[in-house]
């Protein structure tokens, strides 16, 4: 299947070909060469194979700023984590595409119908009922390119490799062998040092922050192979997107690494289920689509992709970059695509040009500009559904949407899974607490 690996990778490399210059690493004045990682969401289905999704990015928030950025600034823009922000911007962009036209389909979503909607209720209450109404078409196939290995546990064999050293670094006494989360007075997680972000490579199937410098104030943005990890089970789609679409076909069918960036050992153990080889989400395979009924329910199941590689490469990888020159930078620059119309350049979270965490910096893809877009889309279906979406999204602040009723289902999944599979997971709070 290489060859349907390398024509996802070529995809999301072209879309990234098409860009304006002002949208990609450059080469700085004093002679330094720009390289970034790049990552894409591809759908492939009858008659149709695109990229609907791209993103380049490699940083993220200190924990301690959280609570300065009000919904306005992202959190965690590296590649992979923004390409899935920029996914769900995606899909709901179409949920208000259809729902303005009235149309019963697009070439990704679907209307379900009446007698869907009644036979799957989104609890083990069976009289907890959420009409969403649309779902991602059963036809469609979703894959995820990346030109860097996520970081995190799968990418930790190739960080020890890249040591001039490569043994395993040893775990100081002082470091717990798993993370033990503490909290404060508010009972909200805080210890960052619980979580290993660099360091200790020999502590291997764990989950991990973010990989800041040594010397940069800690974050609590777990790993993205952490993330994409627990993707398996809540399907792509977000908390506020699942309350418009069903997760049910959501799901990616594979990843794609460049053969340079895939290690078998660590893909394995990160995101498999067989227990034969160490895989860490072993603990959920019962959790599988088939049978159905030992999924969660709501369209809820533990679905595992394939990893691939590819022959392809990004211009600007690392790698590619350093074959160049020899000097070579991080780029602070991100970039979020949809194939519905975003084009946005993000540093420090927020868009290009703009104060860090001034409204009028806020990306189409942060918190404060998805909520006012699924109210939108709320409001535009509101007389179908009764304006069920409508009041779940007309909670006075952010961290309410998580608990409304309606992600009942989501949120049982995230639960299991974070404490059964990816154990020691940290919630990186601090940016719930504003209103629209």
């Amino acid at each position: 299947m290489t060859g349907e690996a390398d024509a996802v990778a070529s995809l999301v490399l072209d879309e990234f070909k098409k860009l304006p210059a002002k949208r990609k690493p450059s080469v700085r004045d004093n002679g330094m060469h720009e390289w970034v990682p790049l990552s894409g969401i591809v759908a492939q289905g009858p008659g149709l194979f695109k990229c609907v999704a791209l993103a380049t990015g490699m940083k993220c928030l200190p924990a301690l700023k959280l609570p300065q950025t009000n919904g306005v600034a992202i959190h965690d823009w590296h590649a992979e984590i923004l390409a899935l922000r920029t996914f769900n911007y995606f899909v709901l962009e179409e949920c208000r595409r259809l729902a303005l036209s009235g149309e019963t389909s697009s070439a990704f979503l679907r209307r379900r119908t009446a007698d869907e909607i009644a036979a799957s209720p989104i609890s083990e209450n069976q009289n907890l009922w959420h009409g969403q109404p649309f779902a991602w078409r059963q036809d469609m196939k979703l894959h995820m390119y990346c030109s860097e290995a996520p970081c995190g546990d799968a990418s930790m064999e190739l960080i020890m490799a890249a040591q001039d050293d490569a043994s395993p670094w040893a775990i100081p006494p002082s470091i717990p062998q798993t993370p033990t989360p503490t909290t404060d007075n508010d009972n909200n997680t805080n210890d960052p040092l619980s979580l290993p972000g660099r360091a200790y490579f020999s502590h291997l199937g764990v989950v991990r922050r973010k990989p800041s410098r040594g010397d940069a104030p800690p974050t609590l943005s777990k790993s993205c192979s952490d993330k994409i990890a627990l993707k398996q089970c809540t399907s792509l789609l977000s908390s506020l997107t699942a309350l418009f679409v069903s997760p049910g076909s959501a799901y990616l069918t594979s990843l794609i690494l460049p053969e340079a960036q895939f290690s078998a050992s660590a893909c394995q153990r990160c995101f498999s289920a067989d227990s034969e080889v160490g895989g860490r989400m072993s603990p959920l395979a019962h959790r599988q689509s088939e049978p159905p009924e030992t999924a969660w329910g709501g369209g809820y199941a533990f679905v595992p992709f394939t990893v691939r590689t590819t022959t392809e490469d990004f211009a600007y990888s690392k790698r590619a970059v350093a074959a160049r020159s020899t000097l070579t930078s991080a780029s602070n620059l991100a970039v979020a695509w949809s194939g519905n119309g975003l084009e946005e350049g993000i540093i420090g979270g927020v868009l290009q040009g703009r104060k860090q965490f001034s409204e009028k910096g806020a990306s189409c893809t942060s918190r404060r500009k998805m909520w006012g877009l699924g109210r939108d889309v709320a409001e535009l279906l509101s007389v179908e559904d009764g304006g069920v979406i409508s009041r779940a999204l007309a909670v006075g602040v952010y961290d309410d949407i998580k608990e409304v009723d309606l992600l009942e289902a989501r949120r049982r999944v995230k639960e299991e899974t974070r404490s059964e599979a990816l154990k020691g997971w940290l919630r990186n709070t601090g940016d719930g607490s504003f209103s629209l």
